[in-house]
């Protein structure tokens, strides 16, 4: 709950004794941040095509077909010249046997929509994208002559069973940069020259959820899996060292690898904390918990193997995130943390995010997208916007959105909505429906529920995109589903600060921060300078080092090796793990630090 006497302006009363890190503190540290974090293994690996080439040729001594599948957004290009120097085969590409682009067009029109950026999550199998003629044709003749080598998404579906089948992966960051490079083809269509909104929105909608099912059915075939994320730097392992990175990876704590991007708000703050290329303009977003977009990382011997970290929640789901889990969300991951960087930059768009019945009746997700705001950071000046101020005229300010977007008249913000005075270690829960934007001068720790593209821009403060043209904005859409009686009462009472002790002992203290009942992930602050039991509870747990150097995270049965974790790091805690401590380390040592984590809440 708020303390008592907590209003808008007062200061936050939440933790004595701590000793927070100050900007000076920031610019005078060694970034420890580890941008590349690995899960170390033993097993076979090897990297260059040639040798990738050979060790397939000395593998396939009986000669079988050779099935090279891709994952939408590999360098189709680069693979097939690869796989063209064994001269003894010849090449049937899947997108020769798929129906004709014109047709796909059609057939996936209903789920990508004419909207700019939403579309509607498709039902569509891979096997809808194969023309029935051509692909019974590839299959007669590669049963007539089968040293052949078959190479596309799909390439496991044209062959028969015992094929040699070879998997090329890709993590849907780095799909996302060949977006902006308009170098990547979509699934059965080539679309490069679209715009890359409308790329991504193909991708999210239709081809990666095409994919993932696809994949999930196909993982006992794989013999080798391939890593293309450097374009012409191939790595190939085989399956058994594969499996046992997954397996090793869910019996610790680990971390994904992050992604930075600059963003029209976006500030100073990561360039320092996490080692950045200070050239660089500014960076707004870090992605350090969104496992259905970030990358895994392999240490085989001392090469890194990457791979997407969707591939751990498909084969691995009730291990990593719990029965309960599971059986609720199936194999979606369904806990996002993310970093905002607004230091020196300025404020998000004014925004709300859709209603769990809008975002089913519009996209066809089964969930919606809350969030919640901790702050890491803060400058005296940093504020939020939040809720709706009392007796707002709904009607009057929806107008007024109007007319600032034809460029009639600046929006007045603060006429309509909660401008809150932001302080360090703050926290501010933001359920679907309600009106809220992070403000200029702070950094961050955004914690969602996993829908991550469901945002109705209200205003963007008459500023252009970091290409160059306005943001899309949604005023039609976000009227819908703004809650108005989310005005200052409802958000002093409900959504800022909402602190309450669970339990304390000696030397730490643990306290409850939300989220919202309406949201179904809960949050726990743990303040500590000595060692502190945790125990995952059937969820997975996700959390931040959000104030110290570095703590250490332990199993009290020895069931796992230490794990480091340092400032602003976020890492994540398989279900199956149940219990484990954590407690400052290194340069922590004596000092406190403080840790926010989140996990499913199965009961209030």
């Amino acid at each position: 709950m708020i303390p008592e006497g907590a209003g808008f302006n007062a200061p936050s009363r939440m933790i004595n004794r701590v000793h927070y890190i100050t900007k000076l503190e920031i610019e005078m540290r060694k970034s420890n941040y580890d941008k590349f974090p690995s899960t170390k293994i033993s097993g076979y690996i090897v990297s260059g095509w040639q040798t990738i080439i050979r060790e397939l040729q000395r593998t396939n001594n009986a000669n079988k077909t050779i099935a090279v599948d891709l994952y939408v957004g590999v360098h189709e290009e680069e693979i097939i010249s690869a796989f063209s120097h064994i001269t003894s085969s010849y090449i049937i590409q899947t997108r020769d046997l798929m129906k004709p682009e014109e047709e796909i067009t059609s057939m996936t029109s209903r789920f990508i929509t004419e909207d700019t950026l939403f579309g509607y999550i498709t039902n569509l199998q891979l096997a809808d994208y194969f023309d029935p003629t051509k692909l019974a044709d590839a299959r007669l003749k590669l049963k007539e002559s089968p040293h052949a080598i078959v190479i596309g998404t799909g390439a496991a579906f044209v062959v028969q069973d015992d094929a040699l089948v070879v998997y090329v992966d890709m993590a849907r960051w780095e799909i996302q940069q060949r977006f902006r490079r308009h170098e990547i083809k979509a699934l059965g269509i080539d679309n490069r020259e679209e715009a890359v909104s409308l790329q991504y929105k193909r991708g999210y909608f239709n081809d990666w959820r095409i994919c993932d099912r696809y994949k999930d059915k196909l993982f006992h075939r794989i013999q080798y899996w391939i890593d293309t994320h450097s374009q012409n730097n191939p790595k190939m392992i085989d399956n058994a060292t594969f499996l046992k990175g997954m397996e090793t990876t869910i019996q610790s704590p680990f971390r994904v690898v992050p992604f930075f991007d600059p963003a029209p708000w976006g500030g100073q703050w990561m360039k320092d904390v996490c080692d950045l290329d200070q050239e660089n303009e500014n960076y707004g977003w870090c992605f350090d918990c969104v496992p259905e977009e970030n990358s895994l990382l392999f240490n085989v011997d001392g090469t890194l193997f990457e791979i997407p970290s969707t591939d751990v929640v498909l084969l691995k789901s009730r291990e990593l995130l719990g029965e309960p889990v599971e059986s609720r969300f199936g194999k979606d991951f369904p806990i996002r943390f993310d970093l905002l960087d607004t230091m020196g930059g300025g404020n998000l768009s004014l925004q709300v995010h859709p209603t769990t019945q809008f975002i089913r009746d519009h996209f066809g997700m089964t969930y919606t997208q809350d969030e919640s705001y901790y702050l890491i950071d803060a400058k005296e000046e940093a504020h939020v916007y939040l809720g709706l101020k009392t007796d707002v005229n709904r009607h009057e300010m929806i107008e007024e959105l109007r007319e600032a977007q034809t460029g009639a008249i600046t929006f007045d913000a603060d006429k309509y909505t909660n401008k809150i005075p932001a302080k360090k270690h703050d926290h501010y829960l933001i359920p679907g429906g309600t009106v809220h934007c992070s403000g200029a001068d702070s950094l961050v720790l955004e914690i969602s529920s996993t829908p991550n593209l469901f945002t109705f821009k209200l205003w963007d403060w008459d500023r252009l995109g970091l290409d160059g043209k306005p943001r899309p904005i949604n005023i039609e859409r976000g009227k819908e589903v703004i809650d108005w009686n989310r005005d200052t009462a409802y958000t002093e009472k409900n959504l800022r600060n909402q602190f309450s002790v669970v339990d304390t002992g000696t030397g730490w203290k643990e306290e409850r921060t939300g989220l919202h009942p309406n949201e179904f992930i809960e949050t726990r602050r743990h303040v500590f300078s000595t060692p502190v039991n945790h125990h995952t509870n059937e969820s997975v747990n996700v959390l931040n080092l959000v104030e110290g150097e570095e703590i250490i995270v332990e199993s009290p049965t020895g069931a796992f090796s230490p794990f480091v974790v340092h400032y602003a790091e976020t890492f994540i805690i398989p279900a199956q793990i149940g219990e484990y401590t954590i407690k400052p380390y290194g340069l922590s040592e004596g000092k406190e630090c403080i840790t926010i984590k989140a996990y499913v809440r199965f009961r209030a």
